[in-house]
């Protein structure tokens, strides 16, 4: 029975997939893995894909020793392979490398650093005593209604907070490009891009599953059972996005002949 799923999961793995997906979530996490009497983590690299009907759908599962930008080059380039050409927008979180790894593969896509990361790591700088008012500010800045606002709110930050905790507005200055891209968009769209949540909650549910094991005799053995964890999620990924037909419009309009036409009507 093992043997089947595994057969079945590079099934799955090896699939062709559709050439467009307007936007690609993309999070790792990590297992424990037994290695000659000693208990080692290792990455699980996962990739959602928001496909042109809005609907979700897992792209792929890989594993490697540790999350890196380098890795996830080899993902990409296998996410490409497999018949995928173009990406609008890739929602990831801010490890170091990895836009330059996304535009390596898929030059046009759009690079969004998720805010909810950027926010938690700028906390982390921040006393306990101050952090609800330095949340608040940040708010500030990527609530506000254009990239142009979020700058000014950005100043205004920076004014207030430099005094204290200067690498906070450093970060989201040297961050800029690639945690702006959402501005492009209306409000609706715009809390489907700037968060991985969505894949988030997805590797939430299989570190639930992973909890209940501890560690894997092998890389193959946790493989299995998150392919089957999937598939059991997935099944309830019923509706397409909320408001996807105006998204895609928008995306036709800023992006032209790259949204196919069939998509449109």
């Amino acid at each position: 029975v093992t043997e089947a799923v595994m057969e079945e999961a590079k099934t799955w793995q090896g699939r062709p997939l559709d050439a467009v997906y307007p936007i690609v979530y993309l999070d790792a996490l990590v297992v424990k893995i037994r290695d000659a009497g000693h208990v080692r983590n290792r990455a699980i690299y996962v990739a959602i894909g928001v496909n042109l009907k809005g609907n979700k759908e897992v792209l792929g599962l890989w594993t490697n020793e540790a999350e890196g930008a380098k890795f996830w080059l080899q993902v990409l380039t296998d996410i490409k392979n497999r018949g995928v050409a173009d990406i609008f927008i890739a929602c990831v979180d801010g490890l170091s490398g990895f836009p330059k790894a996304i535009e390596t593969v898929f030059p046009q896509a759009q690079v969004q650093l998720c805010i909810v990361h950027q926010v938690r790591a700028s906390l982390n700088y921040v006393s306990w005593r101050q952090r609800k008012a330095v949340a608040a500010d940040l708010q500030r800045v990527y609530r506000a209604s254009t990239a142009d606002d979020a700058y000014f709110q950005l100043d205004a930050f920076a004014e207030k907070w430099d005094a204290t905790y200067p690498t906070i507005s450093q970060m989201w200055r040297r961050n800029w490009e690639h945690l702006t891209p959402f501005f492009g968009y209306p409000a609706d769209i715009r809390k489907v891009i700037y968060t991985t949540n969505a894949i988030e909650s997805l590797n939430m549910s299989l570190r639930k599953v992973i909890k209940t094991r501890g560690s894997f005799p092998n890389a193959d053995a946790a493989m299995k059972l998150l392919f089957l964890a999937l598939e059991h999620i997935a099944k309830k990924w019923t509706m397409p996005v909320q408001n996807w037909k105006a998204a895609l419009q928008r995306f036709a309009i800023l992006l032209g002949d790259r949204v196919p036409q069939d998509a449109l009507a």
